[in-house]
């Protein structure tokens, strides 16, 4: 099989490829698109935040009739920010982190052909293209997008008439959704049959690289929480469509007394969560394996605590699967079932703080090469550790009343997952853009990227923090109706500032990406000085990974700067020495 050439055409070779590394590389593009469209949503909201009256003619351009002389209407800005977070959390951070590592890298490190379906994985990615479309051609629709919000509770999602945004923007987005679920539980499928059964001889679970780890457990989760989300949409779509009443009751539109009788909108509620807190994890822990590969290569040091960081990993997966109730404590719940959520939130800081901890106590006294991977990793720990420490204000019951629906969480959540997410998203490009193109990308615009864009993101999220603790709510157009809320104006357009400064560093990335495609200084076969698999590769992609014999694999991933070998790195193929202990 892996001596095997065939001549592909336009066609076969990015159409109806069922290689996992072209898969990934579609994964990658597609995601780097719709975020392109998710920033520059974000950079159209922040100037309606910021100068809520001034009129600028970039709205008057791209919003057509939902503006007024270059005013944002308050139905188009609700849509924008619902369409942002969809985007962003779902066709940007699960496709652009699962859909690219995952496919790349789960058969080249734990030396396989291919994944365990190729049919299947292809079948995966073009429904995500497909509901990708489907989500864009949401936003030209005559009423306007979706625009219940990123997590569309209803009555508003549920009731067409409710507002514009309730309409056929509504029903595309949930049909990209359903698409979309299926796709990920397609590949979900496909990553755990291939971590289980396609391991060459050797790798043994305790060998795997904390990246196959993270992905094999991230797929779990995915398979565990993802259809509970398709089972909410369709109760949605029936109330929408079929006149049931799953999520809806006693409800009046302009004095009209609907027959809706029985539902509760706080069943939409759990359902959702039960996905959208897992979801967070399927976010972040593709972006914790790929961080501590990053670290511990360019430590040039073993990872600290190999095992703890895998019992982390299950330990955050459970406990993600039993937390979704602190999305809800402003929903009437029960106090003591809020107490009960509190204690499962305030746990899962444990595993965290156990992975902030080894990857810190790696880098301690190590030889560290301080290139572009390395440095998002680093802005990775950064990030987590000073988001996620206002998870615990959140998480508590009685302190999350007060700064609810606020922008606190709005900070929390956008520096712990969004940035912490896409930074490690950074670090893998970065650091396997060797391995996907051949090539190198350009590290002094690397170096350009990385700066602009951390102090950009703690420009925005920081200050944020101070403003939701001020009770400013999120999801409001405008704040000038409310004269509390004055002082804090000054804060927004700083904020806005920032953001436009960080939106304006991803052309930096999108240059380098897609230039250094074609142009960039042609890489060796393994410029890290790594050891796991997929290094061993020839720089050419051939069908099949290895030409040949699929190498053995003789030790773990991690022995970087082991006392009595010639070099700093020893890889996984190295047979071990006379006398030699594995680590």
């Amino acid at each position: 099989m892996s001596d095997h050439h065939h001549k592909e055409t336009f066609i076969t070779k990015y159409v109806f490829s069922t290689d996992h590394k072209m898969i990934s590389k579609q994964y990658l593009v597609t995601g780097i698109f719709m975020g392109v469209i998710g920033v520059f949503m974000s950079m159209l909201f922040r100037l309606q935040i910021a100068w809520p009256e001034k009129s600028f003619s970039i709205i008057e351009a791209f919003l057509g009739h939902h503006q007024d002389g270059g005013v944002m209407s308050p139905d188009i800005y609700l849509a924008i920010v619902t369409i942002h977070g969809t985007i962003m959390v779902f066709f940007v951070l699960t496709a652009g982190l699962s859909g690219t590592f995952s496919n790349l890298l789960i058969p080249l490190q734990i030396g396989a052909r291919d994944m365990a379906s190729g049919f299947l994985n292809m079948v995966s990615y073009w429904l995500f293209f497909l509901s990708s479309i489907i989500m864009v051609i949401s936003l030209f629709v005559e009423a306007g997008p979706a625009s219940a919000g990123w997590t569309i509770y209803p009555p508003l999602s549920a009731l067409p008439q409710a507002i514009p945004g309730s309409g056929m923007g509504m029903t595309l987005w949930l049909i990209s959704m359903a698409i979309f679920i299926a796709s990920s539980l397609m590949g979900a499928l496909n990553y755990i049959v291939t971590v289980l059964n396609l391991r060459t001889v050797g790798m043994k679970m305790t060998r795997l690289p904390l990246t196959i780890w993270a992905f094999f457990v991230t797929a779990i989760i995915g398979v565990v929480s993802f259809p509970v989300l398709l089972s909410a949409a369709l109760l949605l779509i029936f109330d929408r469509s079929f006149g049931t009443s799953f999520y809806l009751s006693d409800i009046f539109i302009q004095g009209e007394v609907l027959h809706y009788q029985g539902g509760s909108p706080v069943l939409f509620e759990h359902l959702f969560w039960f996905l959208g807190h897992p979801e967070v994890y399927i976010v972040i822990l593709p972006a914790m394996g790929i961080v501590s590969e990053v670290i511990a290569c360019n430590s040039r040091k073993p990872i600290f605590g190999y095992r703890a960081m895998i019992g982390s990993i299950i330990a955050i997966a459970f406990l993600s699967t039993i937390v979704w109730g602190h999305h809800m404590f402003v929903s009437g719940m029960n106090p003591f079932l809020g107490s009960v959520f509190t204690f499962t939130t305030l746990l899962i800081a444990i595993p965290s703080a156990v992975k902030a901890f080894n990857w810190i106590t790696t880098m301690w006294k190590g030889n560290i090469q301080m290139n572009t991977a390395m440095l998002f990793s680093i802005g990775f720990v950064s990030t987590f550790i000073s988001g996620g420490l206002t998870g615990i204000v959140l998480g508590d019951s009685a302190l999350d009343i007060n700064v609810h629906d606020t922008y606190f969480v709005v900070a929390h959540f956008h520096l712990v997952m969004g940035v912490s997410a896409i930074y490690g998203m950074f670090a893998g490009v970065y650091h396997w853009f060797p391995k996907m193109y051949g090539r190198m990308m350009n590290k002094t615009l690397g170096y350009w990227h990385f700066w602009i864009t951390v102090v950009a993101a703690y420009g925005v999220f920081f200050p944020m923090h101070f403003v939701g603790l001020a009770g400013l709510p999120r999801r409001y157009y405008s704040n000038t109706a409310f004269p509390l809320f004055d002082d804090v104006a000054d804060v927004n357009i700083v904020i806005t500032m920032f953001a436009i400064m960080g939106g304006a560093a991803q052309i930096i990335f999108l240059a380098n990406f897609f230039i250094s495609i074609y142009k960039g200084k042609k890489a060796t076969q393994n410029p890290w000085k790594a050891n796991t698999l997929e290094w061993t590769t020839p720089i050419e992609h051939v069908h099949g990974n290895w030409p040949g014999k699929i190498p053995e694999v003789h030790r773990w991933a991690y022995d970087y700067s082991k006392p009595g070998q010639e070099e700093d790195y020893v890889t996984q193929i190295t047979p071990l020495k006379e006398g030699e202990e594995e680590s």
